[in-house]
């Protein structure tokens, strides 16, 4: 790999569905949670749910596209100038209830965008997935194999909600984090850095098989549709959100730098829920015996948006300035698998 070339962010797309739904409205939906309070528990107020009528074209598909155009709308880039086209989707709807494997999501997409001359191909890593796809673009922007291209991801994640409403009997249902998911898509458009104030430092990621059981998605066991089973005591402990802080200070280690050396101005966890993000950081603290930045989110209006929730969270806050253009980003994911690791980057001139 070239010591020399580096990657940069170089703009940022979302798309979100026009229907919100309050936790109230999806708590009414799921009798068997009697008064449990989820948006206490979660700290999330609201998501956003798509439309399932085809013509709105908020499925997988139609809001990954929109992200795309999006994206691809705030860079100094045309479609036809992107060497590749990276789909992270984990839901693959497309014309309503279609779960499309073949062709993939970024043939069909680099093809709607009119990225013709395009290499395309989908990655699949759970919540981690648009990490991963941005994982391999910078490594292929710093080895000279590509200028440019595209991240994206389009996650029509409420299906699980919608099932776990029909199935759960209590707060203790394996089903009960499917409640604090959301819906949306993002885009993240990469290119050459010749700026260290426009940089990728570095990304690197790490996964942890073992754990790969504590967060499974999966046809229902007990009715139609997507369901997610998840073991939120196991997954959550402090064993498991010990494993980034001592990951990241260990790769810092072996270049004689520790966390505080890094100046990071903000954070971005995983947008599980306001308590986890929380948790996360306070024992990243106690780890690096060093305080953390300002941590960013916006799983209290969106909730947890699967893999578009790093790149959701940066693009609406850089968009409403409560980011400062400039800064030192710190990317944290969190994903079933289970996959954790590091994203440092500076963004001056980023697009949004």
């Amino acid at each position: 790999m070239s010591t020399t070339a580096h990657s940069r962010i170089a703009s940022l797309g979302a798309r979100l569905p026009a229907t919100v739904q309050t936790t109230p409205q999806l708590a009414a939906l799921v009798p068997g949670l009697g008064d449990v309070d989820i948006e206490k528990i979660t700290g999330i107020a609201e998501r956003r749910v798509c439309d399932p009528d085809p013509a709105a074209g908020e499925d997988s598909f139609g809001m990954a596209l929109a992200a795309a155009r999006d994206a691809l709308g705030s860079s100094r880039y045309r479609a036809a100038d992107l060497d590749i086209v990276i789909s992270a989707s984990i839901t693959r709807f497309r014309e309503g209830d279609r779960f499309t494997f073949e062709p993939s999501f970024a043939a069909m997409l680099a093809g709607e965008l009119g990225a013709r001359s395009a290499i395309h191909f989908d990655v699949s890593n759970a919540c981690a997935g648009m990490m991963t796809g941005v994982w391999l673009l910078d490594r292929m922007i710093r080895s000279g194999t590509v200028r440019r291209g595209l991240v994206v991801s389009g996650e029509q994640a409420t299906r699980v909600a919608q099932t776990a409403a029909r199935e759960m009997t209590d707060s203790y249902d394996p089903q009960f984090a499917s409640l604090s998911v959301g819906d949306s898509a993002a885009a993240v458009v990469m290119d050459v850095s010749t700026d260290p104030g426009d940089r990728v430092h570095y990304v690197e990621l790490m996964t942890c098989s073992e754990y790969s059981h504590l967060c499974m998605g999966m046809p229902s066991d007990r009715t139609r549709g997507i369901a997610l089973y998840t073991d939120n005591k196991k997954m959550h402990n402090r064993d498991r959100l010990r494993l980034w802080p001592r990951f990241h200070a260990d790769l810092l280690a072996k270049g004689g730098r520790t966390f505080a050396d890094e100046g990071f101005d903000y954070v971005i966890q995983h947008q599980v829920g306001t308590r986890f993000i929380d948790y996360a950081n306070a024992m990243a603290e106690d780890e690096f015996a060093t305080p953390m930045p300002t941590s960013l989110s916006v799983v209290e209006r969106c909730g947890n948006t699967a893999t578009t929730s790093h790149f959701l969270t940066l693009r609406e806050h850089l968009r409403a300035g409560s980011a400062r253009r400039g800064a030192r980003f710190l990317l944290v994911p969190a994903a079933s698998g289970v996959v954790t690791g590091a994203l440092s980057a500076t963004l001056t001139n980023v697009g949004v």
